[in-house]
């Protein structure tokens, strides 16, 4: 909408308060709430933070201030708090895009679509568990009847929480979102909600509001809603599958081509886009798969139901669910990113690796067909499959390594990048955990 849609929505739909958010490195709103008789000030010098006070902004104390500048466009209501709309933000310093606001780097990726007069479209498909937190720090289910060995798509888990995810499904409908289908997911208190793909910016942009949306109104119903990537060391894990799809002008899927010999419906471009998310895996595992417990979920092994939807190895193949990519005939599918993401730092990276493969026509090789966790590693090693990164330290190694992301997201924004998640990883190292005092405390 423009600037008078937007002052008109403004009064018909009685906004006190607008929230002027962007996001920090990790994905995680940032917002000012401004009363609406300043809604001008958000579209002109914008929300004024202290950048320092933000993670992953690339500032010190001393320097000018962050200032998150609205689109109007992007202007909704939040419908769960009565009064507030939401407006999005880009961040400026000195009058100029800042070069470590996610979303800004998404839109430079972007342009080299639309230099190509190409759309990139994508899908998310976020998981998310409810869960309350027990007296000694330990999590288990919200609802306390949800503990079938194999809960998935159970009516019963669904329908014992029915009233968050109605309360919430609502909300994202009444701002857009085409939520098209719900379910119970394979781990106990675990939902997945879909909602129809878009054009990238939008996605991301959406996926940044899902979260705000699920962690406040299931506050109100007395409950946590996680977006960590596994939080029950023997349930499986919540992904955020990415479905990546290119179109031109005319609305023409160039992903999609019927003669492929391989009969996964992808188009020589397709073949090449994904030959460069092989070619940099390694290193766009820290972008995609950002925090210390997202490789719990990307390990070798079976969950408690007996099934795991993560993937360990760098392969494809035709709707499996054992690789790092699927192919539903005619797209792709990434499997490795997963809910904890920055959807705008991980699509930018997504971008960066698929063009790099299309611009040096890389090759993905064969798809295998196969379950990957039927085969032991050296099997798997010897059909020429690489695996993934098995702990966040070996992720952030790889992107040290690998020049691509420097070169595209910035050297200034990835070194940044690096230096939070070395700490992250400090940090963890460093913890003492129930498991090493259970384990050597009286052992010696």
């Amino acid at each position: 909408m423009n600037l008078i849609e937007a002052k008109s929505f403004l009064k018909e739909n009685k906004v006190k308060y607008i929230l002027a958010q962007f996001v920090d490195i990790h994905g995680v709103a940032k917002t000012k709430a401004v009363p609406v008789n300043h809604f001008n000030d958000i579209l002109t010098d914008g929300a004024g933070f202290a950048g320092f006070a933000v993670w992953g902004m690339g500032q010190e104390p001393h320097d000018p201030d962050f200032m998150a500048v609205g689109d109007p466009s992007t202007l909704t209501l939040v419908p769960w708090q009565e009064g507030f709309a939401r407006i999005i933000c880009t961040g400026m310093v000195n009058n100029k895009p800042w070069h470590f606001d996610t979303r800004y780097i998404l839109s430079q990726q972007l342009k080299r679509f639309e230099e190509r007069a190409w759309t990139l479209n994508t899908g998310l498909e976020p998981e998310f568990m409810l869960l309350l937190k027990n007296d000694d720090g330990t999590v288990r289910p919200a609802d306390a009847s949800d503990q079938l060995d194999k809960p998935c798509y159970d009516y019963k888990g669904l329908s014992r929480s029915r009233g968050f995810i109605e309360k919430l499904v609502d909300s994202l409908m009444t701002v857009g979102f085409d939520v098209y289908q719900i379910d119970h997911e394979d781990s106990n208190g675990q939902f997945e909600i879909n909602f129809t793909y878009t054009d990238a910016l939008t996605t991301a942009d959406r996926y940044i509001f899902f979260r705000m949306a699920a962690g406040e109104i299931a506050r109100e119903f007395g409950t946590i809603c996680s977006f960590m990537p596994k939080p029950m060391s023997t349930r499986t894990g919540s992904g955020m599958h990415t479905h990546i799809s290119i179109s031109d002008k005319e609305g023409n899927q160039l992903f999609e081509d019927e003669s492929d010999k391989n009969n996964l419906g992808l188009s020589q471009l397709a073949y090449h886009f994904l030959g460069g998310l092989f070619e940099h895996a390694s290193a766009l595992a820290a972008l995609v798969a950002p925090s210390v417990n997202s490789y719990k979920r990307l390990v070798v092994g079976r969950a408690l139901s007996g099934a795991t939807w993560a993937p360990s190895y760098i392969s494809y193949g035709d709707n499996n669910r054992t690789s790092m990519v699927r192919v539903p005939h005619g797209r792709l599918e990434l499997r490795l990113s997963d809910s904890s993401c920055n959807p705008y730092l991980s699509t930018a990276a997504i971008i960066a690796a698929g063009l790099d493969g299309v611009e040096r026509k890389l090759d993905p090789g064969a798809p295998h067909n196969i379950n990957h966790y039927n085969y032991s590693l050296e099997e798997i090693q010897a059909m020429g499959i690489k695996i993934l990164p098995q702990t966040l330290k070996d992720a952030i190694d790889a992107l040290e390594k690998d020049p691509l992301f420097s070169d595209q997201l910035g050297s200034d924004f990835i070194n940044e990048f690096i230096m939070v998640k070395d700490k992250e990883w400090v940090d963890y190292s460093r913890h003492v955990s129930d498991w090493e005092i259970d384990r050597y405390l009286e052992y010696y």
